[in-house]
């Protein structure tokens, strides 16, 4: 499993996850959990435009980290066999990396490898970066639906000047922390409450209304602050997963890079599987 967090501020954007990778068996029993996956990129070096995952870790025998590389090379014009791929990097909106990506995760390879699966797996991710003539950062979900299948559509997340916080994954604990109640509340409401199926909306929109955090991003935060906001989100669900029953399938290193508007994308915490020193 997973938590992914994305931040959006007035300065630019914040990435973070951890890099728990979970293995199941056929009835969904834990096997084993790594924590050294890859779950945060840089879609196109040089350039403000970043990714990040939650759900399944591979399609096929290849990674998420490895497919997500490959259309990196789509991207940057250096894979001859898909020239047509590649960015301007003078000239590009978000709208359509987001897009491309879709195409090549979802209709291209979980489309096609998945199909037939009665139960496919959830993936998804965040793509996140600055169009070449953006002021403010944008965000879009390219993510499997609840009920199952590939990606039909990109979604926007905080469009224009909106601000705000986005989290998935394993969502309990930040949904807690942040929203003031648990995922399951609106199951609690119907099966032992007896609220009505068409009133819950409501009753959840009043009870968040009144419990949310108030002022958690703010616009005019610096980077800095949208860097610890998130760092901190990412330990919290670590920490409340290793305390809880069960395995403690959210874990290992934080990664967390920044995307602004000058700067671009840059690491703010990574892990390597090479000693610096011998590979600078």
């Amino acid at each position: 499993m997973t938590v992914a967090v994305s931040l959006k501020i007035d300065d630019g954007l914040v990435l973070a996850a951890d890099s728990a990778s979970t293995l199941t068996n056929q009835n969904s029993e834990v096997v084993n959990v790594y924590n050294n996956a890859n779950k945060v990129f840089n879609l196109v070096k040089g350039l403000p435009i970043g990714a990040l995952t939650w759900g399944a870790g591979s399609i096929g025998r290849a990674s998420i980290s490895t497919l997500v590389k490959d259309l990196r090379r789509r991207l940057d014009g250096t894979d001859q066999a898909h020239h047509e791929w590649k960015i301007d990097p003078d000239n590009y909106q978000m709208v359509d990396v987001a897009e491309r990506f879709r195409q090549y995760v979802f209709d291209d390879l979980y489309g096609t490898h998945f199909k037939g699966w009665k139960n496919p797996p959830v993936l998804g991710f965040m793509v996140a970066g600055y169009s070449s003539d953006g002021q403010f950062g944008e965000q879009f979900f390219v993510s499997s639906p609840p009920e199952g299948g590939p990606c039909k559509a990109i979604q926007s997340v905080n469009p224009g000047d909106e601000v705000g916080i986005s989290w998935s994954g394993q969502p309990e604990a930040i949904s807690r922390l942040v929203e003031g109640v648990s995922p399951m509340l609106a199951t609690v409401l119907q099966k032992n409450l007896g609220v009505p199926v068409a009133e819950i909306p409501t009753a959840m929109a009043v009870i968040k209304g009144q419990l949310t955090a108030s002022g958690i991003v703010q616009p005019a935060m610096p980077i800095q602050d949208a860097i610890d906001l998130a760092r901190f989100l990412v330990d919290l669900t670590i920490n409340y997963v290793r305390f809880c029953n069960g395995a403690q399938t959210v874990g290992g290193p934080v990664e967390v890079a920044a995307i602004t508007k000058h700067e671009g994308f840059r690491w703010v915490q990574r892990k390597y599987y090479f000693d610096t020193g011998i590979n600078p």
